[in-house]
């Protein structure tokens, strides 16, 4: 039943999150899966990593071995949360079968779990299930599924991603949720394609807004050029440029919750950047703030001088919807 010893996850790696008001250490793990179901969001690169052609038994084998690889090369009772995510949803069970989730709940009882998932496969059995595989009773909340809402404008989640799901469809999934006794976690993208910086700004704004105690945890995602990607393609055309980090600290410093941002490539042409100057202290504020939830360092970030910050006010104020960017 399962592959050889050389079947690893696409990724894995150990850090350090806020949950719960406190910095807890965390086990991410990317799995490689039968594939996402819907395989058409504009800024992802792993929906081209999947298998193809296995059956079910053969899928679940190699989705298991990769995770007695990862429980083997780290040492899992140091770490409080395991994050889990594949290639699209890890509650759709053409993609990971249930095998795995029996397996996943053996490997990490009493850890606290965070699952990512498309809002089609949350599944009030299915949690449950997955729930009490995972419960010693440690944590209050043992597991939370996180889906990539993106934004709560339907307009933009469907032209700017092509995501393939409404609002309504993530406001059902957080109910079967609730019903089910599970937390929510919402991933939000600062800055999704055909965006103006002032609308991508004004849309997370508004995102946030709206999310306020409707789930437990947003993280906010700053976009990146991922390889082949349709985004990429528009970037390298000089049609698309990632968010300015002056945008990302507005964003932060007026957000109505505590908000998670690890901008992924900040201060790199293919993420969130400014002018080489100034990126890194603004970057190094997401972060220490994203750990503490110490605002006081993202506003203090936001009001610094640099040269750049006049060009990044004169891009909100002159760029035009439906425009190419005024800068790289």
């Amino acid at each position: 039943m399962l592959a050889n010893e050389e079947e690893k996850p696409l990724a894995f790696w150990q850090g350090t999150d806020r949950h719960e008001s406190r910095e807890q250490k965390t086990l991410t793990i990317i799995l490689k899966s039968a594939g996402c179901s819907w395989n058409r969001c504009l800024m992802c690169s792993y929906r081209h990593e999947r298998y193809v052609g296995l059956s079910k038994e053969e899928l679940a084998g190699r989705l298991i071995w990769q995770l007695r690889f990862v429980a083997a090369a780290i040492p899992i009772k140091d770490v409080e949360i395991v994050k889990l995510y594949t290639s699209g949803s890890f509650f759709d069970p053409d993609e990971v079968p249930c095998a795995v989730l029996e397996e996943a709940g053996a490997l990490f009882r009493g850890k606290i779990i965070i699952a990512e998932t498309r809002p089609e496969y949350v599944n009030e059995d299915i949690l449950e299930d997955f729930t009490a595989r995972i419960d010693d009773g440690a944590n209050a909340k043992p597991l939370y599924v996180a889906i990539g809402l993106e934004t709560t404008n339907d307009r933009i989640r469907e032209k700017s991603i092509d995501k393939g799901f409404s609002s309504e469809d993530f406001n059902q999934a957080v109910r079967a949720a609730r019903n089910a006794g599970v937390g929510i976690k919402a991933y939000l993208l600062m800055k999704p394609l055909f965006l103006t910086e002032k609308e991508a700004v004004s849309d997370m704004k508004q995102s946030l807004t709206d999310l306020s105690g409707v789930v437990d945890i947003v993280s906010m995602n700053t976009c990146s050029v991922q390889r082949g990607t349709d985004m990429e393609r528009y970037w390298k055309q000089g049609a698309y440029r990632p968010p300015y980090l002056w945008s990302v600290a507005d964003v932060l410093a007026t957000a109505p919750m505590e908000v998670l941002c690890d901008p992924l490539g900040g201060g790199q042409s293919r993420g969130a950047h400014n002018c080489g100057e100034c990126d890194r202290d603004i970057i190094d504020a997401i972060k220490f703030y994203s750990l503490s939830g110490d605002r006081s360092v993202i506003k203090a970030v936001s009001n610094q001088e640099c040269p750049c910050r006049e060009e990044w006010e004169l891009v909100l104020s002159q760029e035009m919807p439906w425009c190419m960017p005024l800068t790289r």
